[in-house]
């Protein structure tokens, strides 16, 4: 057996072909021979509904494809009725207060937000805005919301596929 210092070992080794690492030369179209399924191109043309992938999933694929506040803060019928929902503060049912303290907005920060002349609820959703619509139906459901929930549920049923943001393959 030659050792690690053996010259021809090293000239061996340094006559290897070099991997080509270069992302613009890589095929998409692999075979099944070497282990891969064949590929459109379209690295979420594969993804389909199955269990790994249930409906409120937080695996990236999904987050990416979700529709966030943000998007919905561009609906303005909307964001009128989560206002009219969401903004009266009633002792026994829950608000925007509650969902804000949930998702870690300090005591101060609330009492603030009650005294501007804008919308608490307009204002929760701005600083959350990076959160996802289903992460929001899931506080409503937490906090026995159940109309606000129907409204974001139909408003990702059926208006963000609309506007040709939200379309994901798990939906078809």
């Amino acid at each position: 057996m030659a050792s690690p210092d053996d010259p021809v070992r090293a000239d061996h080794l340094t006559k290897e072909p070099v991997e080509d690492t270069d992302p613009s030369t890589i095929s998409l179209n692999m075979g099944e021979e070497n282990g891969f399924p064949d590929s459109t191109g379209d690295p979420l043309s594969d993804i389909s509904k199955d269990a790994s992938c249930a409906e409120n999933c937080t695996c990236s694929s999904c987050l990416l494809l979700a529709p966030t506040i943000s998007d919905l803060l561009n609906d303005q019928d909307l964001l009128d009725v989560i206002r009219i929902k969401l903004d009266p503060c009633h002792p026994t049912v829950k608000n925007w207060r509650n969902f804000a303290s949930k998702w870690g907005m300090p005591y101060d920060e609330l009492c603030f937000l009650e005294q501007r002349p804008q919308s608490p609820t307009l204002e929760f959703l701005l600083r959350n805005s990076q959160r996802t619509v289903g992460q929001l139906m899931e506080l409503c459901r937490l906090y026995h919301r159940a109309d606000v929930e129907k409204v974001l549920r139909r408003w990702v049923d059926e208006e963000w596929p609309r506007r040709g943001r939200g379309e994901h393959p798990r939906n078809f």
